[in-house]
């Protein structure tokens, strides 16, 4: 390949010694446009970005091979996935902007808009016209649209965060199935990592099928087939571990005792906690039974 996203020469940038270098800039894409179509993976999408600049082509369309829609005449060209053709771009990238807007462009991968890969495109091409970050050119659509996902998926990423509740098994795994607007559990996996790193759980997102798992050393994507668990209660009682209910009562118990109805505001509530994350929370679903205490013990001391 005879050009990366950063081939042609133009205007200047100063190094960490404080000289000036030549910043690099995008060929122009002079060819006719394209439709690319790709394997659906993020390295793929970056690996389309190289071949749009190879090919001084841009692109009429960027579609997962499983969504091509091809024209009467025209048949997208089927770009295969190379990881170092991925990571040159995704460090080029750093050229035009900082980590922190390079990090935005994955998450607005991760919201599965619809027009994601176009919109990617357009921002970085954007970026590397410009010669240096645009993350504040709000007048520009592409940067508004970036911007407004990202913050979406902060809000989705803290609410799974906060909200996930396991359930332990009786090989003593913990599981817990969630269902986001977002594809979240790349962005939850460090949190998770880090707070659970003396236990094995699972999270399974049941809408794109497939899961992380932490196996007291690592944390790893596991995917599973069309028959594989759909919802918490696909899980078979026998797998659980017989004290789960009892933990599950407690918790509902505790919540209980701390709440101050008399200090109950619903709508402050739901803000704070969307109603649609309620499925994954012990303390929002139906009291099977009250939690009672043995009343003929006492406490010690």
């Amino acid at each position: 390949m005879s050009h990366s996203l950063t081939p042609v020469p133009s205007g200047k940038a100063a190094t960490s010694t404080g000289a000036v270098r030549t910043q690099a800039k995008a060929p122009q894409l002079i060819n006719p446009p394209l439709d690319y179509a790709y394997d659906g993976s993020f390295e793929g999408l970056l690996t389309v970005l190289f071949q749009v600049y190879d090919r001084k082509s841009a692109p009429n369309s960027i579609q997962p091979l499983g969504a091509v829609q091809g024209g009467l005449f025209a048949q997208p060209v089927q770009v295969d996935t190379d990881e170092a053709m991925a990571a040159r771009v995704w460090e080029g990238l750093l050229r035009y902007m900082d980590k922190e807007a390079r990090t935005r462009l994955f998450h607005a991968f991760l919201s599965e808009q619809p027009d994601r890969e176009l919109l990617i495109f357009r921002y970085a091409d954007l970026a590397m016209r410009a010669g240096r970050d645009i993350a504040e050119n709000y007048a520009d659509d592409n940067v508004r649209r970036i911007a407004g996902i990202a913050q979406q998926m902060y809000r989705e990423k803290h609410r799974m965060e906060a909200f996930v509740r396991f359930e332990k098994t009786s090989d003593g795994l913990f599981h817990a199935t969630i269902d986001p607007d977002f594809d979240v559990l790349p962005l939850i996996a460090p949190h998770f990592t880090k707070r659970y790193a003396d236990q094995r759980w699972l999270i399974f997102d049941q809408r794109r099928r497939y899961g992380l798992y932490y196996d007291l050393t690592r944390t790893d994507i596991v995917e599973f087939e069309s028959s594989g668990p759909q919802r918490n209660t696909d899980i078979s009682a026998t797998v659980l571990d017989e004290r789960e209910p009892l933990f599950k009562l407690l918790w509902q118990s505790y919540f209980d005792h701390v709440n101050i109805p008399e200090r109950k505001n619903m709508k402050l509530h739901r803000r704070h906690m969307p109603l649609r994350y309620w499925r994954y929370l012990s303390e929002k679903q139906p009291r099977e039974q009250r939690f009672e205490p043995i009343k003929n013990k006492k406490p010690i001391g």
